[in-house]
Formats: C-alpha cells, sequence, structure tokens
C-alpha cells in the first residue's frame, strides 16, 4: 500500500521533534500543554497572526519558522474556529489541513492534539490522525520524474502528542482499518485500464483471504450456467473475460442475516457499439469505482474483525465495441428470468447490477442491499458532485444512509422512486429496456434496478459524480476519493447485535398504521402491499393511487402529516411538531407513539 506516512501517540510529556503543529481556537487560545510547548514564543504567535490575518477559523493555518525557545523547526498553527461547534468529521479535515502544510523529506513531526479546554478526546486524536494519513496519499506509481514544484508524497513520521496514549491507540486502531479501506478504493479507481482489467481486478479483490475473507471467483463459464445473460452481454465485446466477485465476512453469528454490498465494476467504458464522444473518455477507467468501494468497504470490516456478516458482491466487466459486442436493438435474459431490450450499450452498469443484485438477493437473503455504482451522468446534473443520489425502496434505511452520510461528510440526496416512471423503460418487445428518455435518467436507472431486488430492503447509491474528479478537500488531493469506504457505521447496528430495519414484508409493521387511525379517527386506505397511505400515495412504499381514494395518515412517521377533517376538507395540508399531533386532546398520546415508533 503506498502510504510512507507512519503515525503514533505520544505523552503530552515527550519532547517535540522537528516541525510542530498546534491547535488555536477563534480566540487564538491555546491548550495548557500547546503554552507549556511554546513558553514565551506565544506572544510572538498572535503578532504573526495579526500580521497575516489568521484569525482561526476552522482548517486555517499559520506557518513560519519556530522562533527561538520551541524546540522545533518549523511551527504550524492550525485554526480550529469555535471549539465548542466541532463534530467527529471536522477533526477528520484538521488533521488534512494540518498533512497539507508538510513537505516532503522525512522531517519528524509532533502533533499536539490538544484544544484550547484541554486534551482532545480519543477519538478526536484518532480522527486527526486518519485526516494526516487521508490527505498524505498520493498517487504517482507511473511517474520516473517530477516536474519541477511538484511535490513528492509526504514521507514522515508522525507522532500525535495526547493525554491519554492507550486510549488514543485503541481509538486509532480501528480507524486505521477505515483509512487502509478507502486508500485501497482510491489505488484501484487510479490504475490504468490496462493493469486493472476484470481478471486482475478479481485477483486483487482476492487478497482479502489473508484477513479471513471466503472469496468466490465467478468466471464466464459459471455466469453463463446462473443465467447472467445481462452481465455476460455487456463483456462479450472486450478480449478480457468477465469476471463475478463474491466476497462473504462472517463475523456475526451463524443464524444471522448477512447485510450485503454490491459494486458496479466496469474496469472501461468505451460505451459499447453506442459509443462516447473521445473528449475525456480516459476517466472512464473509474467507472468501477463501485466495485472499489466494496472492496475497500470489506477490508475494513475484515480487518477490524467485525461482529457482522456482509457479503461484498462486485459485477466486473469491459464494455468494448467490436464485432461480438451487444447491439442496439439486442434482446438479452437476465439472471431473474426478465428480458431486457438493449436502447443504448452505454447503459451498460445497469446490466451488471441487474444480474448481481438477484444473485445476491436470492442466494443470501440479506436484511438489506446497498449498491454503488457510478451509474449516470444524470445525477450529476442534478447534485453536482457534492452529493451522491440515494434511491430505496425503504425509508428507515434511507435514513439511515443520509445520517451516516452527514456524519461522514459523504453525503446523499434521497431521490424519487415511482412506477410513473416504468413507463419509460417499458418495452414493446421484451418486459424492459434497459434506458428511458432523457428526463428523469438517474431516476429510470434505479427505477430500472428495483425490478432486480424483489422484496428485500435496498439502496442505489449513484456516485458518479463523487468516487472521481470530485474537487479536492482537507483529506483528498487525489482524483480517486474512495467515497463510500467511509460508511462503515452503516453496519454498527448489526455489529453491535440491534436491529438495523424491520422485516421486509410489507405490512409486517402495523404500528403506525393503527396509530394514524387513533388520532385521526377516519377512515384510512391502504396501498396494494397494506400500507396506510396520504393522498394517492403511499406512505411506506413507491405505490400511487392515481384516484387518489387514500387519506392523510395523521402524523404518519416522520412525515407527521396534519389529519384534521377541517383541513383536509379544505384541500389543505398542516405539519405537526415531532410529538404534537394538530388534532386536539392527542398530543400526549401521539408523543409516546412516536417514540415507540
Amino acid at each position: 500500500m503506498p502510504d510512507a506516512v507512519k503515525v503514533g501517540f505520544v505523552p503530552f510529556s515527550s519532547a517535540p521533534r522537528g516541525i510542530l503543529v498546534v491547535f488555536c481556537d477563534d480566540t487564538l487560545k491555546f491548550g495548557p500543554a500547546t503554552s507549556k510547548a511554546l513558553g514565551t514564543a506565544a506572544g510572538m504567535i498572535k503578532r504573526a497572526a495579526a500580521a497575516n490575518q489568521f484569525k482561526g477559523k476552522h482548517g486555517s493555518t499559520l506557518d513560519f519558522l519556530a522562533p527561538e525557545g520551541v524546540k522545533a523547526s518549523r511551527l504550524i498553527v492550525v485554526g480550529t474556529g469555535k471549539a465548542a461547534d466541532l463534530k467527529h468529521n471536522d477533526f477528520l479535515k484538521l488533521g488534512g489541513a494540518a498533512a497539507g502544510k508538510l513537505r516532503p523529506g522525512g522531517e519528524a513531526v509532533t502533533i499536539v492534539a490538544e484544544l484550547p479546554a484541554g486534551a482532545m478526546k480519543p477519538e478526536q486524536a484518532a480522527a486527526v490522525a486518519s485526516g494526516v494519513r487521508l490527505r498524505a496519499y498520493k498517487f504517482d506509481r507511473y511517474k520516473t520524474r517530477k516536474k519541477d514544484g511538484e511535490d513528492a508524497a509526504l514521507n514522515a513520521e508522525i507522532s500525535l502528542a495526547v493525554g491519554d496514549v492507550a486510549a488514543a491507540k485503541k481509538a486509532f486502531a480501528s480507524d486505521d482499518h477505515i483509512v487502509d479501506g478507502v486508500i485501497i478504493a482510491r489505488e484501484l479507481v487510479n490504475e490504468p485500464p490496462n493493469v486493472l482489467f476484470p481478471v486482475e481486478f478479481a485477483r486483487r479483490a482476492s487478497q482479502l483471504r489473508k484477513l479471513g475473507v471466503d472469496i468466490d471467483v465467478l468466471d464466464v463459464k459459471a455466469m453463463k450456467k446462473l443465467g447472467m445473460g445481462a452481465l455476460l452481454g455487456v463483456g462479450q465485446g472486450s478480449t478480457q473475460p468477465s469476471r463475478t466477485v463474491i466476497m462473504r465476512w462472517n463475523g456475526g453469528k451463524k443464524s444471522e442475516q448477512p447485510v450485503a454490498f454490491i459494486g458496479k465494476g466496469v474496469c472501461f467504458d468505451t460505451g459499447g457499439i453506442s459509443i462516447k464522444p473521445a473528449a475525456a473518455m480516459e476517466e472512464m477507467k473509474g467507472d468501477m469505482g463501485g466495485a472499489a468501494c466494496v472492496v475497500g468497504l470489506m477490508h475494513a470490516l475484515a480487518a477490524r474483525k467485525a461482529r457482522v456478516n456482509v457479503v461484498g458482491a462486485i459485477g466486473l466487466v469491459e464494455n468494448m465495441p467490436d464485432g461480438n459486442a451487444q447491439r442496439p436493438g439486442d434482446i438479452v435474459t437476465s439472471m431473474s428470468g426478465q428480458t431486457i431490450e438493449i436502447i443504448n450499450t452505454d447503459a451498460e452498469g445497469r446490466l451488471v447490477l441487474a444480474d448481481v443484485l438477484w444473485y445476491v438477493a436470492k442466494k443470501f437473503k440479506p436484511k438489506f442491499m446497498i449498491d454503488l455504482a457510478t451509474l449516470t451522468g444524470a445525477i450529476m446534473v442534478a447534485l453536482g458532485t457534492e452529493y451522491a443520489g440515494l434511491f430505496s425502496n425503504n425509508d428507515q434505511l434511507a435514513e439511515r444512509l443520509t445520517t451516516v452520510g452527514q456524519a461522514t461528510g459523504e453525503r446523499v440526496w434521497r431521490m424519487p422512486l415511482g412506477p410513473e416512471y416504468d413507463k419509460q423503460i417499458d418495452s414493446q418487445f421484451a418486459d424492459m429496456k434497459n434506458t428511458g428518455t432523457r428526463n428523469g435518467g438517474s431516476i429510470t436507472a434505479a427505477q430500472f434496478l428495483q425490478r432486480f431486488v424483489d422484496d428485500t430492503p435496498w439502496a442505489h447509491l449513484d456516485i458518479a459524480g463523487t468516487a472521481m474528479g470530485a474537487p479536492k478537500n482537507e483529506i483528498n488531493q487525489s482524483w480517486a476519493s474512495g467515497y463510500g469506504v467511509r460508511w462503515r457505521s452503516i453496519t454498527k447496528a448489526s455489529d453491535d447485535r440491534s436491529p438495523v430495519l424491520p422485516s421486509a414484508k410489507h405490512g409486517s409493521r402495523k404500528r403506525p398504521a393503527a396509530a394514524a387511525r387513533e388520532i385521526a379517527g377516519a377512515r384510512l386506505a391502504r396501498c396494494r402491499a397494506g400500507h396506510v397511505g396520504r393522498a394517492g400515495r403511499c406512505a411506506r412504499c413507491a405505490f400511487v393511487d392515481l384516484s387518489r381514494r387514500f387519506v392523510p395518515a395523521a402524523c404518519h412517521l416522520a412525515r407527521r402529516r396534519c389529519a384534521r377533517p377541517a383541513n383536509r376538507a379544505g384541500g389543505r395540508t398542516g405539519q405537526s411538531q415531532q410529538g404534537q399531533c394538530p388534532v386536539p386532546g392527542r398530543q400526549r398520546r401521539f408523543a409516546g407513539r412516536l417514540r415507540r415508533l
């Protein structure tokens, strides 16, 4: 792994070595251990800050030769902003900001992990250390010479001075494996396509066996036997044979259902017969970013011996044009038995995922499935490169992903699903076609995938704008981001032996409906799946009743829609605050029910 940065932890009493990095807040105040290390130089720092208009904003830095009396060659001051407002992800960025000021050369570095109020908590210091490693990553394996002014990869021994060395090491032990997983994902995405083709990708994924991961590699013969016609159709135009890799980490009880992560692995995408324009086609080496994330995630889980059962599955192909490539107009049969008319051979990722999703859903029957794919350019038009698109058939899973995304800084934005979009992918000659009209392109792609998950709780993440070529930030200066690996905490509930999701069976949770019925005192219609609905749309699934026979479900779960008859009759929809139903006399009763829901 190309990581020349060694991170360790020392007590505050250790003398600083080489470069000294300290933190201050927006009032330029230092912690007690930092003040002791700086001695009389603290006053000089404030004068330098005034001269350089340094105000201690989060991530801002002040860098100068260490003044006399400080046992260091250079002094770097990193602003934290308001210390009371700092969240876990902010400490990751602080580590990245500090690493960004370090130069190659192998000089020792001491980072004083302290805020004005005192020592950072062990998990905060661990986050700073992780940020250093993530920022230090650089992919320059194929450069034989450096241009003038071009920095080499950081090579340094970095010590974090902390209040509790043992606790900080323990906290960093888990985070360190996650960073390794991110770097593995970045490496895979950055590799050139003549080096990382499907067979080589499968070989690298198989190295997870060293960590105790069970690996099963399906070759073309095995996939033909399984009937994976959709996936195989994509790769039939390439001289590089396709592969599917199934990775299993069995860290939980044997009786526990696994959770599953599925990745799109198009190692290079020319578009096939529907060939892409030449401009920027070289970036299509990154069209396997979803598969890279799954491999990195499986590494992180296995390395930390996570107490959870996880399945990772990646479909690996090349989409190339030749005499044997599939054509627009071809009809292929997926593993599910559903037939697909090929309209555009450049809409290939959904074909790969269709067979892998079906295989995982039927073979492993997971609690939930999450697929990650650089699937559509349309999601970049909608969300840019800051958010990934989230599509899901399960509200709880979608909410959990949104929460984890906010916490890690790898944010998602939920997009709609609905049967109205199905008509765009209905085919005259087959069960469906592989692309719809230009409008809503990312939605129809997700609508296509939903046909292959059956009733399994599922989420699709379109990471086309975030996995590669995203804006550089405090913790990543690489073209590949490793997006999604740090979502390891999506498995935390399973790891802690607590339930993640309700049963996938429709109507298995009746308490929301009962609560709505009691509060509203109104007749509630149900959708075909038996869910309580509101104004023509089911509140728990994608079904829409165009006759609009549903009445609003009173304060139904997180939606908390107003159910007062006066509002319904007047065509208005009110909003209620959490725990406060707008129906008189029901506030206390609803508050208790909301907590139980």
